[in-house]
């Protein structure tokens, strides 16, 4: 009955936080680009991937019950001043591109269902030099913000158990849609388990009949992997564990449980995206714009039900990253102002900055959407692709001083540091992209 229901949820609460906030329009537009590109022998990189961020996060986990902080704090109080300027460089441009680009997902997709307005688009950047955008869709424009105050209305009026349910909601009509589109499009069983567990680096081309290129189906493969999951908000794992109540060394392995399930979602989410992808022809652009002409190709493919269920499923998948982040990044700026001025605080969604940066990523990046940010963001992506080897060489560095039942052994260590050298691979790969050498 409900009581199950709501004590299932209790169990796995975290670990679907966790994956539906790192499952959004990227995440979904890049595995079926990657699929259209590549074919179905990238699949291995989606298990890779997911298993990198559970490393991580697992890591994250064992170190809060051991020490009874969180990552974060215990970060901060090993590296001191460095480390907060370097965190805080990251997180302010995260932030507010983050932001923009679900605010923007959020509009292409609630105008896909609901085309408020139509076609009707704002004149901006009419002047030479100016950086304002050429024209916005003001109806996309319009729903998206409705959509974030919606977000931010649930979050903040509901708290943390409204929140959990309706992340809930959201996760399972992306299971349900986006899983049941690629058992209908019916792969080729022999290239599915090829593509799982033979890794090979595609030849990009070779599924499409384009110019072949080794060196574009490595950059693609890295890209995949790297795409799975969050990045950032995989330190936000820490504040949900607390929301959930696992202090105590008994709650380690349903730490351990809740994440694992929650990877292996997003696992099947990159894998069915991956196959969508591989089944119809799909031209690159921006996240939400990929996922549209999935759903138009999906709609030829399957019929028209096909395309409307998984434009829903894609709304879904941007909403709850919404949720996710709206409620969890505020976490990360209180938790650093908590330590700057050494507070005692029970309850950070109490504090006043906690509030103050929920309502500000709620509204002020939805004014970035009518700037034209090219250069800047691609600064930021080149300085955001080193996050999770960072992340990972600072786990290795700290789980070092953890008491022996807790200490990484010999194959976690180098689990850990094959994720930090491929990190770097991710990283560079992305360079090689922004900077348009391939």
């Amino acid at each position: 009955g409900v009581g199950k229901r709501a004590s299932l949820l209790a169990v796995i609460g975290p670990g679907v936080l966790v994956a539906a906030t790192g499952v959004g329009a990227g995440d979904l537009a890049g595995g079926a680009l990657a699929g259209s590109i590549l074919g179905l022998a990238c699949l291995w990189a989606v298990l890779a991937g997911s298993a990198a961020k559970l490393l991580l996060t697992e890591n994250l986990a064992r170190w809060q019950i051991a020490r009874g902080t969180t990552f974060l704090e215990g970060a901060v109080r090993r590296f001191g001043t460095p480390l907060v300027v370097l965190l805080v460089a990251y997180l302010l441009p995260w932030t507010l591109f983050t932001c923009a680009a679900l605010i923007s997902a959020l509009g292409v997709t609630a105008h896909a269902l609901l085309p408020l307005a139509g076609d009707r688009t704002l004149q901006l950047g009419t002047s030479p030099g100016s950086i304002l955008k050429h024209e916005v869709s003001l109806g996309r424009l319009v729903l998206g913000v409705l959509g974030s105050l919606l977000a931010l209305v649930l979050v903040r009026v509901g708290g943390f158990r409204l929140f959990e349910r309706v992340m809930g909601i959201c996760v399972a009509v992306m299971v349900l849609v986006v899983i049941t589109c690629a058992v209908l499009l019916a792969p080729p069983l022999g290239d599915l388990l090829s593509g799982l567990f033979v890794p090979t680096i595609p030849v990009a081309g070779e599924h499409t009949g384009d110019t072949p290129s080794r060196l574009s189906g490595l950059l693609w493969t890295i890209a995949l992997m790297g795409g799975v999951g969050g990045t950032l908000t995989i330190l936000c794992y820490s504040y949900w564990m607390r929301e959930a109540g696992r202090e105590k060394p008994e709650h380690l392995l349903l730490c351990r449980l809740d994440a694992t399930l929650g990877y292996a979602m997003t696992a099947f989410f990159g894998i069915a995206m991956v196959i969508i992808g591989s089944r119809v022809a799909i031209a690159p652009g921006g996240s939400a714009g990929v996922l549209l002409r999935v759903g138009d190709e999906l709609g030829g493919a399957l019929g028209p039900l096909a395309r409307w269920a998984f434009v829903v499923g894609a709304f879904c998948a941007v909403f709850s990253s919404v949720l996710g982040v709206w409620q969890a990044v505020p976490y990360l700026y209180a938790d650093l102002w908590r330590m700057r001025s050494r507070s005692q605080v029970a309850d950070l969604t109490r504090t006043r900055i906690y509030r103050g940066v929920m309502f500000l990523i709620a509204t002020l990046p939805a004014g970035a959407l009518l700037f034209d940010f090219a250069q800047v963001q691609k600064a930021y992506t080149v300085f955001g692709a080193f996050f999770v080897p960072a992340l990972a060489l600072t786990q290795i560095l700290l789980n070092r001083t953890l008491d022996r039942p807790y200490r990484n052994g010999p194959l976690m260590t180098l689990g850990l540091a094959i994720v930090v050298l491929v990190g770097l691979a991710m990283a560079g790969a992305t360079i090689v992209r922004v900077v348009g050498l391939v």
